[in-house]
């Protein structure tokens, strides 16, 4: 069977802290298509009740990052998703890399993003995860996306309630940062 087709994205790189990094890689657009909709793209634009029934279109694209309107029941082409998706990456790895100024490799990049996706740069930007990789921490860095010091779970949370789903999104987040970068 063959792996679905992921949207071909015009690849940025620019320099933070050292790094070369691309913009809207094709691992990050996989792993975001993966954890936001289990690899099936929602054309019709629903109300994520995980958010609390914010109009979320693709692959978790809301209102508050799209390009264009977000009004339930719309239904968008692959065309539009795959446009919205592109932008909407790119604005949100630019924002990142504004607040990275340690050493960081692109699948941490691309981690933090994903991360950032799900939670906006500003959060993401004020996370322990982003302190501790600005630190020089890489790897401590990356645990904290999933886990807190007291070995918790971090980022998992909706109010006081946990979902595992959120957990495993995170456990994987923290394996693709700590996965060194292919040659």
């Amino acid at each position: 069977m063959n792996a679905p087709q992921q949207p071909a994205v015009r690849r940025r790189a620019f320099t933070k802290g050292g790094a070369a990094v691309i913009l809207a890689s094709a691992t990050l657009v996989g792993f975001v298509h993966q954890w936001e909709d289990g690899g099936k793209t929602k054309y019709t634009v629903y109300a994520d009740k995980l958010a609390g029934g914010l109009p979320t279109a693709c692959n978790g694209i809301t209102a508050a990052v799209s390009p264009y309107p977000v009004v339930v029941g719309e239904v968008w082409s692959q065309e539009k998703c795959d446009a919205a998706q592109e932008i909407v990456l790119t604005t949100t790895q630019q924002g990142l890399a504004k607040c990275i100024t340690g050493r960081i490799t692109q699948n941490a990049f691309d981690a933090l993003s994903s991360h950032a996706h799900n939670f906006g740069v500003g959060t993401t930007c004020g996370s322990s995860a982003v302190k501790l990789i600005n630190a020089g921490q890489l790897e401590a860095g990356c645990r904290a996306i999933s886990t807190r010091p007291d070995g918790s779970p971090n980022w998992s949370y909706v109010g006081q309630t946990f979902y595992r789903g959120l957990y495993n999104r995170r456990l994987d987040e923290t394996r693709l940062c700590l996965t060194p970068d292919k040659p």
